[in-house]
C-alpha cells in the first residue's frame, strides 16, 4: 500500500491511498465468499456458483462494493499512522480507480486535530485564596444539624410566625376567575422557605388558625404559565395547622444522637476538619482554573467545527439525562423555554468552543511534557473506580479495551498530571481570609 498526503488545510487532511492488485484481489475474494449464497445461477446449486461465472453474469464490479468496505478501513488506518495524523471524525471516502488486476486508488478527506501554538504554561503568576475556617462557620453547621433533628410541635395559642410549618388550604384567582392549578388542600408549607411566589409566605405571618386570609401577589414575568406570567393574583388561604420547630439541646447527648462522636467538642472538631478540607479543595480548584485560563489565553489553536458539534452533542445529552432524572423530557424543556433544538444548540455553542479549545491546549501541554500513564497508575485508577482485585485486572482491562472506554481513565490521569504540573511550576501568591474579612498575604516560593 502506498499513500500520499496531498494537503492539510483548515484542519482537513486529504490522503490519496493506493492499494495493490494483490490486496484488492484478497478483498474481492472475501466479498465473493461473503455474498455467494445470494446468487442463483442456472446450472449451479444456489450459493455454489464459481466467482468467474457470477462476474460473467453480473459484471466484474459485482463484488467491488463489499471489497471496498473490507479494504479501505485498514488501508486508511495505515495511512493515518504513516503520516502521524490524528483524525477527529470519520473520513469521507471517494473511489478514484478500481479494477481487478490493477488495484484500488481512493481519496480520504478527514478533519484532524489542529496544531497548537503553546504560550507560557510554566512559571505563571497566580493568586490562591484560602479561607480560614472560623468557629462561626462550625456553629452554622451545628445549627443546620439541629434544624434537621428538630421536633415539630403543634401549637394552637398563637398566630403564624416565620419558620413555622403550616398546613393550609388555598384557592387562587386571576382576573376574579379561579385558575387551574391554583387550588390545594392540606398543603404543607414552611413559612420563609421560599417555596411559593414572592410575597405569599410573608403575608401568612400573623394569620390565625381557621381564619381565611387574602394573599395578594404578582406572578413573575418569567413564570412558566404564560397565561399567568406577570399577572396579579389573589389567594384565599385558610391555615388549618401550625407546627413549630423545637430544637434539641446542644450538648454531648446531641452529639451522640447525630454522629459517632461522644462529645460536642469532638463533633465540632470533626466538622472543622471537613470544612478545612472542603475549603482547601475549593481553593485548589480555583487556582487550577485560573492557571488553565491563563494558559489558554496565551496559546493559539484553530478549533475544528466537527469537535465543537460533538461537544454540543455531549451537552445536549447531558441536559437530557439531568432532565430525565428530574422527571422531565428534553422536548418539554424546549417547549417551556419556547426554543427549538437548533436554538438550544446555539446556546451551547460558545461554551462548547471554549471546552474544545481548552482541551486541545491542555493536551498539547501534556504532549510537550511527554506525560504518560504507567500500568501501575492505570490499575490503581481502575481499582479506585471498580474496586477490582489484582485477579480481576486482566478481564477488566480486556473489557475496557473491547468497548473502547479504557482511554477515558488514562486521559483522566493525564489531565490530573497536567493540572499538577501547572500548579507545581506556578508563581503562587497565597491570600488568607476569614469570615471577618481579615487577610494575610504570603509569597510562596516555587508554587509551595
Amino acid at each position: 500500500m502506498d499513500s500520499r498526503l496531498e494537503k492539510v488545510e483548515n484542519n482537513v487532511a486529504t490522503l490519496e491511498i493506493s492499494v495493490s492488485a494483490e490486496r484488492l484481489e484478497e478483498g474481492i475474494m472475501k466479498s465473493y465468499l461473503k455474498n455467494v449464497k445470494k446468487f442463483n445461477i442456472a446450472g449451479f446449486r444456489k450459493g455454489k456458483a464459481p466467482r468467474r461465472i457470477i462476474e460473467r453474469h453480473y459484471g466484474e464490479a459485482v463484488f467491488y462494493e463489499d471489497a471496498i468496505n473490507i479494504i479501505c478501513p485498514d488501508a486508511y488506518d495505515e495511512a493515518v499512522k504513516e503520516h502521524n495524523l490524528e483524525p477527529v471524525d470519520r473520513p469521507d471516502i471517494d473511489i478514484v480507480e478500481i479494477e481487478s488486476g490493477k488495484g484500488l486508488v481512493f481519496k480520504a478527506v478527514v478533519t484532524v486535530k489542529p496544531e497548537v501554538t503553546l504560550g507560557q504554561y510554566k512559571g505563571i503568576e497566580a493568586e490562591k485564596k484560602e479561607y480560614n475556617v472560623t468557629d462561626e462557620e462550625v456553629d452554622k453547621e451545628i445549627d443546620i444539624m439541629r434544624e434537621k433533628n428538630a421536633r415539630l410541635v403543634e401549637v394552637s395559642d398563637r398566630a403564624v410566625k416565620n419558620g413555622d410549618i403550616t398546613i393550609i388550604d388555598f384557592k387562587g384567582f386571576a382576573d376574579d376567575i379561579q385558575f387551574e392549578g391554583g387550588t390545594s388542600e392540606n398543603y404543607s408549607l414552611e413559612i420563609g422557605s421560599g417555596q411559593f411566589i414572592p410575597g405569599f409566605e410573608e403575608q401568612l405571618v400573623g394569620a390565625e388558625l381557621g381564619k381565611e386570609v387574602d394573599v395578594n401577589v404578582q406572578f413573575p414575568k418569567e413564570y412558566n404559565n404564560e397565561e399567568l406570567a406577570g399577572k396579579p393574583a389573589l389567594f384565599k388561604v385558610t391555615v388549618k395547622e401550625i407546627k413549630e420547630k423545637q430544637l434539641v439541646e446542644l450538648d454531648d447527648e446531641f452529639a451522640k444522637d447525630v454522629s459517632e462522636f461522644a462529645t460536642l467538642d469532638e463533633l465540632k472538631e470533626e466538622i472543622k476538619k471537613v470544612l478545612v478540607n472542603d475549603s482547601e479543595r475549593a481553593a485548589t480548584r480555583n487556582l487550577e482554573n485560573d492557571l488553565v485560563k491563563q494558559v489558554v489565553a496565551a496559546s493559539e489553536v484553530e478549533v475544528p467545527e466537527k469537535l465543537v458539534e460533538r461537544q454540543i452533542d455531549h451537552r445536549v445529552r447531558d441536559l437530557s439525562m439531568r432532565l430525565n432524572q428530574q422527571g422531565f423530557t428534553l422536548e418539554a424543556y424546549l417547549e417551556m423555554e419556547k426554543i427549538s433544538g437548533d436554538e438550544l444548540r446555539e446556546r451551547f455553542r460558545e461554551g462548547a468552543q471554549e471546552d474544545v479549545r481548552t482541551g486541545l491546549i491542555l493536551e498539547a501541554v501534556g504532549k510537550a511534557e511527554e506525560l504518560t500513564v504507567s500500568e501501575e497508575e492505570y490499575e490503581q485508577r481502575l481499582q479506585e473506580v471498580f474496586g477490582a482485585t489484582v485477579e480481576d485486572f486482566s478481564k477488566l482491562k480486556s473489557r475496557l479495551e473491547y468497548d473502547g472506554t479504557a482511554w477515558r481513565f488514562k486521559d483522566q490521569i493525564i489531565g490530573e498530571k497536567i493540572l499538577q504540573l501547572l500548579v507545581d511550576s506556578a508563581e503562587v501568591t497565597t491570600e488568607y481570609k476569614d469570615s471577618l474579612g481579615s487577610e494575610n498575604v504570603d509569597k510562596a516560593d516555587d508554587g509551595e
